[in-house]
């Protein structure tokens, strides 16, 4: 454990491999925290790390409990505590209608985005009930799909919505202990996961049509996961939600 004298918070990110999760993670490291950072792929980590000495990186998948449980424990051995979760690790899940989708893929996706991030958020609030000074935040990330679905994308938005429900739990349970949850939704920023749905080059609609949307830089995104746990132990961020100016979200469908 590293026990020079440090006011440097300490970070959990997961899914800091790629996306709103590696810029997260930068950001977080630029601005003084210790950062965790959390992933399938050891080799994207480190990029993310960039040889930093306030990052630690530790393969990791959300779906294994054992791996949680290693996940903060390295981190409690290293930094001695977790003051920040950043619930971020999610895959889109396959492109199907509620009765197209076959079982296999609905709880893969379930197993990462659901699954997933309730381990990580029970690990994070067992290490925040016994850590001195006690407390902590999490952020979940949620997305506009907890809000209103894209076309056949039914796994990827129940786990969004239920995400919701999580991140209200989390916030009620942890009032006694000084740890707040809140979740962020993010409308299309520019990641990998964008491309994946053709929002670049015309995102399915629900008239059937196909639609360029815009879009918006992801440290952009980032600054705004930054921003709520930057937030005083004092205040809650529940919820925020921060889109690409000009999306169909407002009137969507």
């Amino acid at each position: 454990m590293d026990t020079s004298p440090s006011t440097a918070r300490v970070a959990v990110v997961t899914g800091a491999g790629s996306g709103i999760g590696r810029e997260v993670a930068r950001q977080m490291l630029a601005d003084g925290y210790r950062v965790v950072l959390a992933g399938r792929r050891e080799a994207q980590l480190k990029e993310t790390a960039d040889g930093s000495p306030d990052a630690l990186v530790v393969p990791c998948d959300v779906t294994r409990p054992d791996d949680v449980e290693r996940l903060f424990e390295a981190a409690h051995q290293q930094w001695g505590r977790v003051d920040v979760l950043f619930n971020n690790a999610g895959v889109f899940g396959p492109a199907a209608g509620v009765d197209e989708i076959s079982l296999a893929d609905w709880n893969a996706t379930l197993a990462v985005n659901l699954t997933g991030s309730m381990l990580c958020a029970a690990a994070a609030v067992r290490t925040m009930k016994a850590q001195e000074p006690q407390g902590g935040r999490i952020i979940n990330n949620g997305s506009i799909s907890a809000h209103s679905p894209r076309p056949r994308t039914v796994a990827y938005t129940v786990t969004k919505h239920a995400m919701t429900g999580l991140t209200k739990s989390i916030e009620l349970d942890g009032r006694g202990y000084g740890i707040t949850c809140g979740q962020i939704d993010i409308g299309n920023t520019a990641t990998e996961i964008m491309d994946t749905i053709g929002v670049g080059s015309g995102a399915l609609q629900a008239d059937g049509s196909r639609k360029v949307e815009p879009m918006f830089p992801v440290a952009d995104a980032a600054r705004a996961v930054l921003m709520m746990a930057n937030m005083p132990a004092s205040a809650s961020v529940g919820s925020v939600v921060v889109t690409a100016a000009g999306m169909p979200f407002i009137g969507r469908g």
